[in-house]
């Protein structure tokens, strides 16, 4: 199906552009989403009549969008789930929870405006893109982490394999300090009940005469 764009879209084309679709995209995402019109010769000649409007309304929204992306860009969002000791989360992250965690953070974020190439299942910081408008993106970095304490840590640059590393290394420590403190006291009651040797005999020879 051909279609004339009323916005830039990525990888098709620039607004006023007449470009060639699936039809199951075009009616599914690009005409309910106001994104495109079929190009038909009647709306072919009403696109034109108000270009001009469409122009003036996408660079009104295109400079609030870069308004929100400078304060947005960059921005590190917490989120806490529950996850096995080698960092595989009980689930996983979605565009929703990042679009959530951003709202709660005082940005108007839609779901459908985070990209995500696949769900996150793992701890550590992941970073996300935020499409503000056609032609102006964000990116932002969502902490997934077990608690606040640990999203602090990861924060630092330490990844879930360096936490569990010093973990495991605090544990032996542990375990050989116990041993040696175990081995030192073993060591003490030996000492208190060694045997007293006998002192040398007196030599009892009389001298002779």
């Amino acid at each position: 199906m051909e279609v004339v764009l009323l916005e830039r879209v990525a990888k098709l084309g620039q607004m006023g552009d007449v470009v060639s679709v699936k039809n199951g995209f075009a009616r599914n995402f690009l005409m309910p989403q106001g994104k495109a019109l079929r190009a038909t010769k009647a709306n072919l000649a009403q696109f034109e009549n108000q270009r001009a409007q469409l122009e003036a309304n996408n660079l009104e929204s295109k400079k609030e969008a870069e308004d929100l992306a400078a304060k947005l860009d960059g921005q590190l969002f917490i989120v806490i789930r529950s996850a096995s000791d080698a960092g595989s989360l009980y689930g996983s992250v979605t565009n929703r929870d990042a679009a959530d965690v951003a709202t709660e953070g005082g940005f108007t974020v839609d779901k459908r405006q985070v990209v995500l190439t696949a769900p996150v299942k793992e701890l550590g910081l992941h970073d996300m893109t935020v499409v503000l408008h056609p032609e102006v993106h964000a990116t932002i970095t969502i902490n997934v982490a077990r608690s606040e304490e640990e999203a602090e840590l990861q924060s630092s640059g330490k990844s879930i394999q360096d936490l569990q590393a010093e973990a495991d290394a605090e544990a032996d420590f542990d375990i050989a300090e116990l041993f040696d403190d175990v081995g030192g006291a073993a060591m003490d009651e030996d000492d208190d009940f060694a045997p007293v040797q006998d002192a040398p005999a007196e030599d009892t020879e009389q001298p002779e005469v």
